[in-house]
């Protein structure tokens, strides 16, 4: 009597390949950044669907074919705020002093020669620049205080602002990337800088969307920070800049 299954295909016994494959699978999540943990591995159907393959162990359909990252993968931003990055001294100058307070409200006003280099302190991208002195005596107080002015976004997540510069270098504009020790201006005293030339120092974290000049100029007194990178420390302000946003928010001008 002829078998029956002859002149019939006899498709392979896969169900339990297809059970064990999304098990196997679900192993390599913690190895793939950016792969919800909730399920984006790829599913093996898509490989055994046709039936035509020979048997074959079940971590190849999960190993050769890859999942793409999920829109929701939680993938760390470009844009992140980053630790442990290098910070210097904002000014490059044999003889510069600076003091540990500053009038009404948190800042530092570090002293050195017209014309020294004002450097980034960090990696990071500028935010704003000002290179018109629009300040007067006899207009508003505060506005156009810092006179000429470069404002920079490190890639710590912190704002470090400094003004009454002489003039603010070439190529140093909104939307560029610096790195720790460039230059961006030079010392001076444009603004209300009293005819003193120096730079007016200040830390706060970027409130899009909310800024103003009130936040800009300093929340933060600085002094410690600069004191550990005047001496090549490395010490970082962002845990207190966002402790300070947390229990201040985004204030309005005074």
């Amino acid at each position: 009597m002829p078998s029956p299954t002859i002149g019939r295909r006899v498709r392979p016994a896969y169900p339990i390949l297809l059970l064990l494959a999304p098990v196997l699978a679900a192993g390599c999540a913690t190895t793939r950044p950016g792969v919800p943990p909730d399920g984006a591995a790829p599913t093996p159907s898509a490989v055994w669907a046709t039936g035509e393959q020979p048997a074959a162990p079940a971590a190849t359909p999960t190993t050769s074919r890859p999942a793409s990252p999920a829109p929701s993968s939680g993938k760390p931003s470009p844009s992140a705020p980053r630790a442990g990055l290098r910070h210097v001294f904002p000014v490059r100058a044999d003889n510069v002093d600076y003091h540990t307070t500053h009038g009404a409200y948190p800042a530092t006003d570090v002293f050195a020669d017209c014309g020294e280099p004002f450097v980034a302190v960090t990696d990071g991208k500028v935010l704003e620049v000002s290179r018109v002195d629009r300040y007067s005596k006899s207009g508003p107080q505060g506005p156009d205080n810092g006179g000429l002015s470069v404002s920079l976004l490190g890639d710590d997540g912190v704002r470090y602002y400094g003004s009454h510069l002489s003039v603010v270098g070439a190529g140093i504009e909104a939307g560029v990337r610096v790195r720790a020790g460039q230059q961006l201006g030079k010392v001076g005293r444009t603004g209300n800088a009293n005819n003193v030339c120096h730079v007016h120092f200040g830390i706060s974290p970027p409130c899009t969307g909310k800024d103003g000049w009130w936040i800009r100029r300093g929340v933060l007194w600085p002094a410690r920070y600069l004191d550990s990178w005047r001496q090549g420390g490395n010490r970082e302000p962002a845990a207190e800049v966002t402790t300070w946003q947390r229990k201040h928010g985004c204030p309005k001008a005074p």
